[in-house]
């Protein structure tokens, strides 16, 4: 004991800040006081009625939660200069969505970001969550010049709330969507009447009269048919967390079962959405977009993401799992307006027919969410029931239907074989191309000098697994053609194929897109990859006439087609070419154009790659990887020609060396490849490629429940 009457305990004042009140408090504590026992000593001493079960204890300086209540603060680390905050877990996020709408919500901004995520979708029906992230905006000059994550732009909720009212009775149509609000209980209310600033975005003007005695011949136009934003299918979750559909009657609509029925059917976006979105004009800008990914096994507080901080929804795992239009309706929705806006802003290459027919998709969505439908299915369509499907299934597998096999007989072999132009391009070499007889069989590509010499030795002959293979399609200029990237030490060796018609183009481009994944046309989905090619050019084809009115349509054409595109006509033009291609596609239901948008997407070749500039180990001068489902790439930077492919399945394995951040990559043949990344934080690289790992191995016959200790397991690292 002290002359003065202190005891000496090893005690010492802690400082406290309650955010909430804004005041300070400071408790004599212990280093074996463990975090539970703090928080209830401050609470006993505020002496207010008043629910403190979602704060906690927070440390500004060490960016960290004090999240284990059982642990103590010697433990953690606290000493007497720590100054602590108890402040809520929950706390305001302003997201928007693919579709680039906006919203308000509570989060919990002490868990993982991962579960963060799960619970936004389970919050908005949202099936398969593994798939999406969130992600920090980037503005035009970061993206431009290059740079670390931008700090987030803060929006206060007087902001946000003067800037949306809600109005009623308002078709998908005929407004936009404001800031949502969010009142005490943490109620989320949206959509806001069109602002002056946003009057101009409406969708095209189409006479419904006009398109419903097109669409439904015979049958009268009343308003009872008008299919309403009150009579939406929407989908909830059951006592047993599974999605199952419900139907709004009454009421409010934007609300069924928990769920915001309204993200089925996207209204047209603010201003302030479309100027913050940036088009990257190279492949090292749409390295820099990826920059943003939030690490997923760490929370939003800990990652600097404070209140009312704008994130970015999206999906990050370009692998779309079982998508059901019985439960899907909001996901199709937004992984539709992902698709559309990544094409509208330049972040995929296409050809100009490419660009015309998802112009006309997109024009047919719109007109299927505002044209009234009957109680009947005009396109005959019929839901397959779910044994009748696996059935199906089982008999295509069992038979293998192909081209070159016959219906039934498990025994032959599938095998092509017909006269194709080929070439083997070469620098400062003209070379044209030559037709040669080519077999493929199994995963072997062969080419012969004729039909008749085909009992010799071949000329040139390669087993494309592993391969790269690039659509070269010009349908305008009859070119059917693609480029096939054969591994080789050093890099990727280049071949040409040109194709005399459409038929021919898709048998074989099917053959060797299946055997690049070390299939054969054995494979059951040999005749739908088939079917979805030529589906897929049928709709590039030009129409012979509209069959919307010109003078009766009103369109947009920057709300439908990428920039460089615009540059090439005028708008009465390029208008003009979007209701001839709409003629292709105009018999298409709401979800088919949906999907067939979704479709198209993926069938492009840039489709599914994130981009990352990378030095490797050796080499100063940067260079560009992609990531996809399956495979890294490494690309040249300028071109993003493939140069190299190395496929998940001959990784072995996949390590960090976190002190130095360098990515570490070991593959069956005993090589290694280490690299830096420098347009992103190496635990992003990481997660991709762990991350993808863990959606392939999704399969209907295992548990449909989340495994999030996998998800970590594989994507977490050290962490």
């Amino acid at each position: 004991m002290m002359s003065d009457g202190m005891v000496i305990d090893g005690s010492w004042q802690l400082t406290i800040h309650i955010t909430d009140l804004d005041i300070t408090r400071t408790l004599r504590v212990t280093g074996d006081v463990h975090v539970g026992g703090v928080m209830l000593r401050l609470v006993e001493e505020l002496e207010m009625a008043i629910d403190w079960s979602d704060h906690a204890l927070w440390w500004p300086s060490r960016n960290m939660w004090l999240s284990r209540t059982r642990t103590t603060l010697d433990q953690y680390g606290v000493q007497a200069d720590t100054h602590l905050e108890f402040t809520p877990m929950h706390k305001l996020l302003r997201v928007q969505l693919p579709d680039l709408q906006y919203l308000e919500m509570r989060v919990d901004f002490s868990v993982r970001v991962f579960t963060t995520v799960v619970q936004i979708c389970k919050q908005y029906g949202i099936r398969h969550p593994e798939e999406l992230s969130l992600l920090v905006p980037f503005d035009e000059k970061t993206i431009r010049k290059g740079g670390k994550k931008p700090e987030n732009r803060q929006y206060t909720r007087q902001q946000s709330r003067a800037s949306s009212t809600y109005t009623p009775g308002k078709s998908p149509g005929s407004a936009s969507v404001g800031t949502p609000q969010v009142d005490g209980t943490g109620t989320i209310s949206r959509y806001g009447t069109m602002s002056k600033s946003t009057e101009h975005l409406q969708y095209p003007t189409i006479d419904p009269l006009s398109y419903w005695n097109y669409r439904y011949p015979g049958v009268p136009y009343t308003a009872t048919l008008w299919k309403t934003p009150n009579s939406a299918r929407a989908t909830s979750f059951n006592a047993n967390g599974t999605l199952t559909p419900t139907s709004a009657t009454s009421g409010d609509s934007s609300l069924v079962g928990g769920i915001d029925v309204s993200l089925a059917i996207s209204l047209p976006p603010t201003q302030e959405a479309l100027d913050a979105r940036v088009c990257p004009r190279n492949y090292v800008e749409k390295a820099r977009q990826n920059g943003g990914w939030l690490d997923s096994s760490v929370s939003l507080m800990e990652q600097g993401i404070r209140e009312s901080d704008l994130l970015l929804f999206r999906y990050k795992f370009l692998v779309f799992y079982d998508l059901n239009p019985k439960y899907d309706a909001i996901r199709i929705n937004q992984i539709y307006n992902q698709a559309r806006w990544a094409l509208l802003s330049e972040e995929l290459d296409c050809t100009e027919e490419e660009m015309m027919m998802f112009a006309a998709l997109q024009l047919q969505v719109h007109l299927q969410s505002n044209v009234p439908e009957p109680d009947f299915s005009p396109s005959g369509a019929k839901e397959t029931d779910d044994i009748d499907a696996a059935l199906n299934d089982l008999q295509m597998s069992l038979e293998g239907h192909s081209f070159g096999r016959r219906p039934g007989d498990i025994t032959s072999i599938p095998e092509l074989h017909d006269y194709l132009h080929f070439m083997k391009p070469k620098k400062y070499t003209l070379r044209s191309f030559k037709a040669y007889w080519f077999t493929f069989r199994d995963t072997h590509l062969s080419m012969y000098k004729s039909k008749e010499t085909s009992d010799s030795t071949p000329l040139w002959n390669a087993n494309l697994k592993g391969c790269e293979v690039v659509p070269d399609v010009n349908i305008a200029h009859k070119k059917y053609g693609i480029r096939v990237l054969l591994p080789a030490p050093g890099g990727m060796k280049e071949v040409w194929l040109r194709f005399e018609n459409e038929q021919q183009y898709a048998r074989w481009l099917s053959a060797c897109k299946l055997a690049s994944k070390g299939k054969t046309m054995a494979d059951s989905s040999y005749d739908s990859e088939v079917s979805s090619i030529l589906a897929f050019m049928s709709m590039q084809h030009p129409a012979p006439a509209t069959v919307i009115n010109p003078s009766n349509a009103e369109i947009q054409p920057e709300l439908y087609v990428a920039p460089r595109f615009l540059k090439k006509f005028k708008s009465q033009q390029m208008n003009q070419r979007i209701l001839e291609a709409h003629s292709n596609v105009s018999e298409l239901s709401l979800y088919d154009a949906k999907m067939n948008y979704i479709r198209a997407w993926q069938a492009l070749p840039e489709f599914g790659l994130s981009y990352f500039t990378v030095n490797f180990r050796g080499h100063k001068k940067e260079e560009l990887i992609g990531i996809a489902f399956n495979r890294i790439v490494r690309m040249n930077i300028n071109k993003g020609n493939a140069l190299t492919t190395w496929r998940f399945n001959i990784m072995k394995a996949w390590n960090v060396n976190w002190e130095i951040k360098h990515v570490i990559i070991n593959f069956e043949e005993g090589q290694d490849f280490v690299f830096y990344c420098t347009s992103a934080d190496c635990k992003v690289i990481h997660e991709f490629i762990g991350g993808y790992i863990f959606c392939s191995m999704r399969s209907k016959e295992s548990s449909q429940t989340l495994n999030e200790e996998l998800f970590h397991k594989l994507t977490g690292g050290w962490s």
